[in-house]
């Protein structure tokens, strides 16, 4: 009798997409975890459903690589399911490991969002007043939604996660270190980044010199020397405070760094570094001086927490009261997660 292969899973929670095709930029190396693996759960290219996992038994899942926030009730409950099937849980790129671009909505809240969108936006037709609803009864039966949630979380303020894999998305080189390691047994530490430890200037071939900033510039403003470091010209990069791993690919094409590779080893909040790191650049005295230079930034919290708001120490914008106090955070329950689930 042939020996089982190990059981592969992937799942897509709330992100792009992105991650579930960067998969495919491993080119010929898909064949190697096809020979390695049995596929036994990822929706978004072949036909498997919910209860094809939850009838599996518990930790009978070698490997699952979850991408995508957690902003839903959908999301959290998958997430417990795939941890709870799954012998290791790999945080697959900046959304399942930062909160990345959704956790940029940490910076309001759902019932803002709700109104904008259903409501308020130029583009919006809606006299109704009509909002997505949990539950809804039409003549075929009850349809569901999952809930909303106000505050988007990282896989790992959800479940236990074992490993990290970061970038938006993922360069194709670390997926095959991460799948040769698991293929031959040889992981890091559980915990662990599968990466690099340095930061993006160390792959960065651009020339660099002691940096006077005055001003920072948009992309479109100015034409950037291809062979001056894109920081000393003014324009903003992330390089200097975000984890190598991506071989410098922004900056070739003169744009610079915008963090997706989040922050090297040991460091608490990504933003505050990087925050910390321009600091230490700026050609100002006076604190005048100085936001003058940073006023120049048009999106400073953008800039700063594109990828990690969701797990800086921020993580949101204080939730307020209608008496104008600060209010406890409050998840509702959806339909799709069981209450003894949550956190």
């Amino acid at each position: 009798m042939a020996e089982q292969k190990p059981k592969l899973a992937l799942y897509w929670a709330s992100s792009c997409g992105g991650c579930e095709i960067s998969v495919l930029a491993i080119h010929e190396k898909i064949l190697d975890v096809a020979a390695a693996f049995d596929i036994v759960f990822w929706p978004c290219a072949m036909d498997f459903k919910e209860k094809d996992v939850e009838a599996m038994a518990d930790g009978e899942i070698d490997v699952c690589l979850f991408n995508g926030a957690i902003r839903n009730d959908e999301n959290a409950h998958m997430a417990h399911l795939m941890r709870r099937k799954s012998k290791v849980l790999v945080a697959y790129g900046s959304c399942a490991m930062e909160g990345c671009m959704p956790g940029l909505a940490n910076f309001t809240d759902r019932e803002h969002m709700m109104r904008f969108i259903y409501h308020d936006s130029p583009s919006t037709d809606n006299p109704d007043g009509v909002e997505p609803q949990i539950h809804t009864v039409v003549p075929e039966g009850e349809l569901t939604l999952p809930a909303f949630w106000n505050t988007v979380k990282t896989l790992d303020q959800v479940v236990p996660v074992d490993y990290y894999l970061p970038g938006c998305p993922p360069e194709a080189k670390w997926t095959i270190a991460a799948v040769e390691a698991i293929i031959s047994g040889q992981l890091p530490p559980p915990g662990s980044v599968i990466g690099m430890n340095v930061t993006v200037c160390d792959e960065c071939n651009r020339t660099r010199s002691e940096k006077r900033i005055k001003q920072f510039y948009r992309p479109y403003e100015i034409i950037p020397d291809p062979e001056i470091c894109l920081l000393d010209q003014g324009l903003f990069c992330a390089g200097i405070a975000t984890r190598a791993g991506c071989g410098a690919l922004c900056p070739q094409v003169n744009m610079g760094c915008r963090g997706c590779y989040g922050p090297n080893e040991g460091v608490v909040d990504g933003g505050a570094k990087l925050i910390s790191a321009l600091a230490s650049v700026v050609d100002a005295e006076t604190p005048e001086e100085i936001d003058a230079v940073f006023d120049t930034l048009p999106d400073p919290a953008g800039y700063f927490y594109r990828f990690n708001l969701a797990h800086s120490l921020l993580r949101r914008t204080h939730l307020v009261g209608s008496n104008g106090t600060r209010v406890a955070e409050k998840i509702e329950v959806g339909p799709q997660l069981d209450p003894k689930l949550k956190d």
